[in-house]
């Protein structure tokens, strides 16, 4: 079973908005959005993250790529929010890109207050690094799993290779886009989905294995993240399909992108955590304005937003609304990570130097 839809021009505006860049010296270049609620002006990260000014707050948000949107709603409503509840005001610098590539910034150094990921074997990566407390995933609620989504599937108008499940990237004479997932989340996400979905048919993992490798040869190149995935389809053409974010995808659709949506019903429920990253906001004192934030991300108004933006809200009530409802199918066969044994378990099978994404990029040479 598997759900279709036409991707057509939506008549709703873009949401998107351009993105702005600083250059953070923190002996790599990362690319970031700085963007000023409540403040007024904007700046490097470095020198915006520490204001002395007790009548102003600065918070540095580090997110996967294609959050962005959702966050353009979402900051200035808590920024007010804030203003209107202590009078301060809450400036916030923002950091959009791959999950890994995200990860290992802050891994690096660039001081972020909060990060939401596409993965929370990421989240652990930072832990790791002592950057973030133990016990992380049970200081808010759902886990920490602030957004959720599914993997989906957009094919070429009228669909001539006549794609209708995971399955079909196996076959020969089918092309098709993903993110790398050495620095990408949605990656791993794909990889899980494809690899659930041969399982699941029946496979062993020998046969899951020679499946999932057929499919990675007919991938002309793996783009950097999810947002670089889209681009490379819809703007330059590569691929007769790609797998992306649910949520993506129905983004595309607002930015007037055309095709053929399937939602495959053997699928994944891809869990998006966030946390404080302790470390800093400790450092900072900004742990207070922290907290409150990321409890505002599981308000009904915060989920909204993300539900706009195509994300599946982890708010029962935002899930159930009509508009929702009608915008997001229901999916019988949905696995979790934990069907996975956990990321520690996937990271040491799948994607670890040497294990079984390495033998599969190995084979394509």
């Amino acid at each position: 079973m598997y759900f279709i839809r036409q991707l057509k021009a939506n008549p709703v505006k873009s949401v998107l908005s351009r993105r702005q860049f600083a250059m953070v010296l923190l002996g790599l270049a990362v690319s970031s959005g700085v963007v000023a609620c409540g403040g007024g002006n904007t700046g490097n990260l470095a020198t915006q993250s520490g204001s002395g000014n007790p009548s102003e707050v600065s918070l540095t948000l580090v997110s996967f790529a294609v959050t962005k949107a959702a966050y353009d709603g979402i900051l200035p409503k808590f920024a007010a929010k804030w203003e209107k509840e202590t009078g301060q005001k809450v400036k916030f610098n923002q950091s959009y890109g791959g999950s890994g590539s995200q990860t290992r910034a802050v891994i690096d150094g660039l001081e972020a207050d909060v990060v939401h990921l596409s993965l929370g074997s990421d989240v652990t990566k930072i832990e790791k690094e002592g950057l973030i407390d133990a016990g992380w995933e049970k200081k808010f609620p759902n886990d920490s799993v602030v957004s959720k989504s599914v993997a989906a599937i957009v094919t070429r108008e009228g669909n001539p290779k006549g794609i209708k499940d995971f399955s079909d990237f196996s076959r020969d004479g089918v092309s098709w886009v993903t993110a790398d997932p050495k620095t990408s989340g949605v990656a791993k996400w794909n990889y899980l989905a494809l690899w659930n979905a041969a399982v699941k048919s029946g496979a062993d993992d020998k046969k899951a294995q020679e499946l999932i490798t057929k499919a990675y040869k007919n991938v002309p190149v793996l783009t950097k993240d999810a947002r670089e995935a889209t681009d490379a389809f819809f703007k330059q053409g590569q691929g007769d399909a790609l797998i992306n974010y649910e949520n993506e995808v129905l983004l595309a659709q607002q930015k007037g992108a055309k095709g053929v949506v399937i939602i495959p019903g053997v699928n994944i429920s891809i869990d998006n955590p966030v946390a404080i990253v302790d470390k800093v906001v400790n450092k900072k004192g900004t742990r207070k304005v922290a907290e409150a934030f990321v409890q505002y991300l599981f308000s009904p108004e915060a989920q909204a937003e993300f539900a706009k933006e195509g994300f599946r809200s982890v708010d029962p009530t935002i899930a159930k609304a009509p508009e929702n409802t009608a915008k997001f199918p229901t999916i019988q066969t949905l696995a979790t990570v934990k069907d996975f044994q956990g990321w520690g378990a996937i990271q040491s099978k799948f994607f670890a130097e040497g294990a079984i994404f390495d033998q599969i990029q190995a084979q394509k040479k």
